[in-house]
């Protein structure tokens, strides 16, 4: 309902009502009443200038900044009818033209700034402590060296370093890592991460107007300044078309010496299978794609995509499931397996570290028998401890083990890539385990079918995770070019270097993803993350799935393979309805009709976008 308001509230829709009220009432006061001339046309005048005269100023604003669409057709044809007092002819113009240009806005649907997404995330005060009190100060007004206390689940106003309390931090907006970072005395506190259940004190490294999160939201603008202006499908045809159709407009009237044959002809060539036509099979588009979970916010998306031919992926929860799971369980010597896997997820039930879960999908895969333990603790940065059986069991990182067994730890394999946590029994190394955050099962067969199917001739993964691990998942679905520890800033960089020599689609999934998503040809987010990245991009995949995004590029190709049949189709007639025009068979009233059952093959041929395509993916087929 909001969408529809705000559709109703624009001029061009205000303008197409405008036009159909004048036109039925001219035609009333015209053939149903017998009005005099001067009273049938009044309503006729009145919509050319409430209507045309604003549809005409836009259009001469862009040939001022030489913006040629398919619609100056249409605005030559408004001014020569009312020079030649063809006022009918003009104001059905003026309906076609406006009825376009309010498809193309229900279309578009007005999405939100990504920009005022980024700026809401962040608190507008920060909560000052000195002498052990609290104050809340404006942002803007935060001093180097000030202590910042966080609350929980607050997000983080500046950067800094904590000197009091211990907890965990979400930074997945700046790592793309699905995983909670703990923080202790001492840890760096990026800006824009979100505190976790414990309060936290940090002292403040750098004003708020320097912090990262300001870096990524200036990254934003400037990437949205530079983002380079793509030619509409309906304007590249009308570059072609409009200047024959103008030519021709021309002979006809030097030919026959007749001004309303050259109105007669712009008027069966306004480009309504353009200016209708395409809009029509992109609201199909859109229709057929939400129905399976595929959100279009930006039209333009479904027109350029087929034409892309560098893809670059994002690694964690877009080519990843964005869950870390258990690799590997590696045991010390004489150490009983089965009874270790039992005690840690016996234990593991009680903990919100992120890697618990994964620990107790383990056990549940395993079959492990459960034990009731005793004692549970879970001090930040220390561990998880407690008792089961009368065996003390510790869950703690290898800095943690350390202290306690350094000789346990000497015995430990080397730190492999991905994340892992080690055990000790009673004091004493027992084992290692070893974390990973595995690809989509259908992660290699998307890749693979990429350039068989869709054509790209270049596929990347540019990630901010470390470089072993995003090699590890590159190898895994078959990605040979890799960038890995990449900044939102070195991500961009990257998007429009690509940019320079092919039309470039970028997936991905995290806030540090944004810059990059507004800056590629088409951008392309997983739905389950956050606001801001839906914002930045142009396709939301609300189910996150590689094959979603596969039916994406087979319903965009579906419909522009229709608005080619439509597009092409249509001129072809209105040539020939000119062709007629300018050798006197058709009025310019006449020409309008003509032109709007042109419009009725157009919008039905273009209403076959609502139905998906025969094949909506194909990625068991490259095998």
């Amino acid at each position: 309902m909001n969408i529809l308001k705000r559709i109703w509230n624009t001029r061009e829709i205000s303008i197409a009502i405008l036009a159909i009220v004048t036109i039925a009432t001219h035609l009333v006061l015209r053939f149903g009443m017998g009005a005099t001339e001067y009273n049938y046309q009044l309503p006729l005048i009145i919509c050319l200038v409430l209507g045309g005269i604003p549809l005409v100023l836009e259009l001469l604003n862009k040939a001022v900044h030489k913006e040629f669409g398919s619609d100056l057709l249409a605005g030559i044809s408004i001014v020569t009818a009312v020079i030649l007092d063809e006022y009918l002819a003009g104001s059905i113009v003026v309906l076609m033209l406006s009825g376009g240009e309010a498809l193309e806005e229900y279309a578009v649907q007005n999405a939100s700034s990504v920009l005022k997404a980024l700026a809401k995330r962040m608190p507008s005060v920060a909560h000052i402590k000195t002498d052990g009190k609290l104050s809340d100060v404006p942002l803007d007004d935060v001093k180097i060296g000030d202590h910042v206390t966080i609350f929980p689940h607050e997000t983080s106003p500046v950067d800094g370093i904590v000197i009091d309390g211990h907890g965990v931090m979400d930074e997945s907006y700046l790592t793309g890592e699905p995983y909670m970072m703990s923080k202790a005395p001492g840890s760096s506190v990026f800006s824009g991460a979100i505190n976790g259940e414990s309060a936290i004190t940090i002292e403040a490294t750098k004003p708020a107007q320097d912090s990262r999160y300001a870096k990524i939201m200036q990254v934003m603008i400037e990437t949205e300044q530079r983002k380079p202006h793509m030619r509409r499908l309906g304007d590249q045809l009308g570059a072609y078309y409009t200047p024959i159709a103008v030519a021709l407009a021309i002979f006809a009237w030097m030919i026959s010496g007749d001004p309303t044959r050259f109105l007669a002809v712009l008027v069966v060539a306004t480009p309504c299978p353009l200016l209708i036509g395409i809009p029509v099979a992109i609201i199909g588009s859109i229709s057929s794609c939400a129905k399976r979970g595929i959100i279009i916010k930006d039209p333009g998306a479904l027109e350029i995509i087929d034409t892309c031919k560098t893809i670059i992926f994002d690694k964690t929860g877009t080519l990843t499931y964005g869950s870390p799971t258990v690799t590997e369980i590696i045991t010390a010597p004489g150490i009983n397996k089965s009874k270790l896997i039992s005690q840690i997820v016996s234990l593991e039930r009680y903990s919100k570290h992120p890697l618990a879960d994964a620990i107790v999908e383990e056990g549940e895969r395993t079959d492990a028998s459960i034990s009731e333990p005793s004692q549970v603790s879970e001090k930040p940065g220390e561990g998880l401890t407690g008792v089961i059986d009368n065996t003390k069991v510790l869950i703690t990182s290898r800095n943690a083990l350390a202290k306690i067994d350094p000789e346990g730890v000497e015995n430990m394999p080397e730190q492999a890539a991905g994340l892992e946590c080690v055990v000790a029994i009673d004091g004493k190394y027992a084992a290692t385990i070893q974390f990973r955050d595995e690809p989509r099962k259908e992660g290699e067969q998307f890749i693979r079918h990429l350039q068989s199917k869709h054509h790209y001739t270049k596929v990347m993964l540019v990630s901010g995770d470390r470089k072993s691990e995003a090699e590890y998942l590159a190898k895994r679905v078959g990605i040979t070019d890799v960038h890995a520890e990449q900044t939102p800033e070195q991500k961009v960089e990257i998007v429009r270097k690509e940019s320079e020599t092919a039309k470039t689609c970028f997936v991905g999934d995290g806030i540090n993803d944004a810059p990059a998503l507004t800056l590629a040809t088409v951008g392309i987010a997983f739905g389950q993350a956050s606001d801001i990245t839906a914002e930045a991009a142009g396709v939301v995949i609300m189910d996150s799935s590689l094959e979603r995004v596969d039916e994406f590029f087979h319903i965009a190709r579906h419909m522009r393979k229709i608005v080619l049949q439509t597009a092409v189709g249509g001129m072809i007639l209105s040539i020939v309805g000119m062709i007629l025009a300018a050798l006197g068979y058709l009025t310019p009233v006449a020409g309008a009709v003509t032109q709007e059952l042109i419009d009725v093959f157009a919008v039905g041929n273009a209403l076959r976008a609502a139905f998906p395509p025969k094949i909506l993916s194909d990625i068991d087929d490259d095998q």
